[in-house]
């Protein structure tokens, strides 16, 4: 009898020993070729956790998550991620073309090889800027191609998980719609050409005093409406510059509003000495008026004005675009 509990006994174990486990975290391992750093970050609305890359490019790390979209970023590049707890994804890189070779094997694999495969789509397929340039109708017909290359995608990558893929149909349909608001945004500012401009009054002067638009009558204007915490509208300053040194003392004059908050005054008054900013350096003191009757929903933004007063263009082209120059010398500015 003991003989026979003493098997039973063996053959539980033995059960429970192949009785799979379901993991409460994520591993992730690798390999990187001609990596840009010594470690990767997985971030989502921040850091989730930092991993150690090894002096030959391999890295292994465990990380619990709930169940979404991450960020896998080396230093210079970046990939989406999908991530789920029972996840055991291998990873491999060359920097040198890392979009082209990011490559992932293992548990969890299908959701994040179709999504490498969607951001090559997505370059391949998507240019914003000539889209919003596009005639309605080609408009159209270029965002249903686009959305069904997208779905065919989807469609035809096997074992996602249902969650994922209603997710990624979602995400489908935002995007669309949100290109249908930018273009929608965009016929509004065409059709400010021409128009009489929208008009700021007593606007503070870095350099003194007040000023209005129509302190600035009878000479061309061009408008940079920005902040102190805009990245891409501190990277355009040295174009400014140059494009203001170039058109000193011409028909026209180059105005610079900060829409700074409040509580951001002093800050701005420092740059603009800190950066030795030139033009007409003006602080909006958070007055919406200008900006709202121009339709801004983003900044740098760019207005040019005719000395009549009048909008020669609503969304101009930044200092670092030569558009900007081939623009002026059209209106022989």
């Amino acid at each position: 009898m003991k003989k026979i509990i003493y098997i039973l006994s063996i053959a539980l174990a033995f059960v429970s020993c192949k009785k799979e486990v379901t993991k409460d975290y994520v591993t992730l391992s690798g390999t990187i070729i001609n990596q840009n750093s010594d470690s990767l970050v997985v971030a989502q609305r921040g850091i989730i956790k930092t991993l150690k890359v090894n002096a030959d490019g391999t890295f292994l790390d465990t990380l619990k998550v709930e169940a979404g979209s991450y960020i896998l970023f080396d230093g210079v590049e970046q990939a989406k991620l999908y991530l789920k707890n029972g996840y055991d994804l291998k990873v491999s890189i060359d920097t040198k073309a890392f979009d082209e070779t990011l490559k992932f094997t293992g548990n969890g694999s299908e959701a994040n090889n179709y999504l490498a495969k969607k951001g090559l789509l997505s370059e391949k397929i998507v240019d914003y800027a000539g889209i919003l340039k596009m005639d309605k109708l080609s408009f159209n017909k270029r965002i249903e191609s686009n959305k069904e290359e997208f779905l065919t995608l989807l469609k035809t990558t096997k074992n996602l998980d249902s969650t994922f893929i209603k997710e990624e149909e979602k995400q489908v349909e935002i995007i669309t719609k949100q290109l249908g608001m930018m273009y929608s945004e965009k016929e509004a500012i065409l059709a400010l050409k021409g128009k009489a401009s929208p008009k700021f009054v007593d606007y503070e002067n870095h350099a003194g005093g007040l000023t209005s638009l129509d302190d600035l009558k009878e000479k061309y204007v061009y408008i940079d409406l920005w902040a102190t915490w805009c990245g891409p509208c501190k990277a355009e300053i040295p174009f400014l510059k140059k494009v203001e040194k170039e058109y000193h003392g011409k028909n026209i004059e180059f105005v610079s509003i900060s829409i700074d908050r409040e509580n951001a005054y002093e800050t701005w008054r420092k740059m603009v000495t800190d950066k030795e900013l030139t033009g007409i350096q003006l602080y909006a003191k958070g007055d919406k008026t200008f900006t709202e009757a121009y339709k801004v929903t983003g900044i740098p933004r760019f207005i040019l004005i005719d000395p009549q007063g009048n909008i020669v263009s609503a969304d101009a082209p930044r200092p670092s675009d030569s558009e900007l120059i081939d623009l002026f010398k059209e209106l022989s500015i």
